[in-house]
């Protein structure tokens, strides 16, 4: 039975359901499979092997396509769906595909940026769902959020360096590496980029571990230290389960405790 237009956009949106659960569980999943794939690329595997991770990652940019594309036809409003941030998200995801029959070089950076999809996932708890307190789902937010930094920015300088500077950027790891170095302003010298994006590269990762990773790494200390003056007492009113030690009423619906 085929879906009608608000249907398909329920069970796009929808994270609740049976069917929308397994739609956007597989997706998230082909979107750690494909950021995988990349990652295994960067190594010395065997030319049959890469081939079969090609036609494995094509398949995948065309499902993810047929999917935008069905977004996109159940959207009311398409001009508010196209310039929303998920949109857009989506959209970096499946140009390759949409490019690749043009030799643009740097077309192939946007791949790394895949792994951003799963904000939308984050975004709504779906990944977190056996996560019950509301602390736990925003350290798990903070880990996401600082692992994907150093993801696209690994995957970024990996493809900019590594035709110019494979001894220095072989495989992602060293470029993983790097990232974290550069990010936490260690800066051992040990790896440098010698390519102009490259070192344009760097400068961003500058910037992004001097703006942004204390943040986080604030934020992600501060509810440690909250979570550790908590006990778990289940509040019958809303079910939040953690409050503080010397709490009375629940700091959410005001239930008594």
């Amino acid at each position: 039975m085929l879906l009608s237009r608000e249907q398909t956009e329920f069970y796009l949106t929808d994270l609740e359901t049976p069917m929308g659960k397994a739609i956007n569980l597989t997706i998230a999943a082909l979107v750690f499979i494909s950021s995988g794939i990349f990652v295994a690329e960067t190594y010395n595997i065997p030319d049959y092997i890469r081939l079969q991770l090609n036609l494995i990652d094509t398949a995948i940019l065309i499902i993810f396509a047929v999917e935008y594309l069905i977004r996109l036809w159940s959207a009311e409003n398409k001009i508010k769906y196209i310039i929303s941030f998920y949109s857009i998200i989506d959209l970096m995801a499946i140009l390759p595909f949409f490019l690749g029959l043009v030799d643009i070089r740097f077309i192939r950076l946007l791949r790394w940026f895949r792994i951003l999809r799963l904000i939308r996932f984050i975004d709504h708890k779906f990944l977190f769902g056996s996560i019950s307190s509301e602390d736990g789902v925003i350290f798990a937010r903070i880990l996401f959020t600082l692992f994907a930094i150093v993801f696209v920015y690994s995957g970024l300088i990996y493809q900019v360096e590594h035709p110019v500077n494979s001894q220095g950027f072989n495989t992602f790891l060293d470029a993983v590496y790097f990232s974290i170095v550069t990010m936490t302003t260690v800066g051992f010298g040990d790896v440098t980029p010698i390519s102009e994006l490259g070192r344009l590269l760097t400068v961003l990762m500058i910037m992004t571990g001097v703006a942004l990773i204390p943040w986080q790494i604030g934020d992600l200390i501060k509810r440690l230290v909250k979570t550790a003056n908590q006990v778990e007492i289940v509040c019958s009113g809303c079910g939040l389960a953690f409050h503080d030690a010397d709490a009375g009423f629940c700091k959410r619906c005001g239930t008594k405790i």
